[in-house]
């Protein structure tokens, strides 16, 4: 069993967000995103910029018909976001009471 690490870059609340919505999808747009997490254009942007850098999310803007952002989950980025979610799991049991045997 691996061990899970709890990973500060992800846990922020709206980074967590981004992260959960776009491992259950292919690619997600931008405003699409920005809606589900009720967030200004700023907001996101900022958030998408520190998981861009840290190569977890990937940006793609679409070259024909109306400008429109795609994000997309890197491998790494899905790998860091497991982790992450293990290591929850493991606090939250540690708060649940011990069943008898």
């Amino acid at each position: 069993m691996t061990v899970g690490r709890f990973n500060e870059l992800i846990h922020a609340p709206n980074r967590l967000q981004i992260c959960a919505v776009l491992a259950g999808v292919e690619a997600a747009e931008f405003s699409a995103l920005r809606q589900l997490l009720d967030v200004s254009d700023s907001v996101l942007s900022k958030h998408i910029k520190v998981l861009q850098e840290a190569q977890y999310v990937t940006v793609r803007k679409s070259a024909q018909g109306p400008r429109t952002t795609w994000l997309e989950l890197t491998p790494l980025g899905r790998d860091e976001l497991t982790t992450h979610l293990e290591e929850l799991r493991r606090i939250a049991d540690q708060a649940l009471p011990v069943k008898p045997a």
